[in-house]
């Protein structure tokens, strides 16, 4: 793999926190499960810049919710959902 194609820790909590909380992921959603699951404090902030990296690397998609434009709604693709529901979570 090239450099940068590796997940940090937090890139992996990011996106288990996702998988679990499935059509509900948002940012605040995703903030608050990893708060809750690791119970370490968290940066929102933190979890917005993994978010952007991570779709960037096109582990994740995202689209506007048609309810509320302030909110992103993310898409796991679908083969990172398959590898990921191999793990055991927590």
């Amino acid at each position: 793999m090239a450099k940068g194609e590796y997940l940090g820790e937090f890139e992996q909590l990011v996106l288990l926190a996702a998988l679990r909380l499935g059509k509900n992921a948002y940012g605040v959603t995703i903030w608050e499960e990893i708060e809750k699951r690791t119970g370490r404090p968290v940066m929102l902030g933190a979890v917005y810049a993994t978010l952007d990296r991570l779709e960037t690397k096109r582990y994740i998609s995202s689209k506007s919710a048609k309810m509320r434009q302030s909110r992103t709604m993310l898409a796991l693709e679908s083969v990172l959902r398959e590898t990921l529901l191999r793990i055991p979570m927590w």
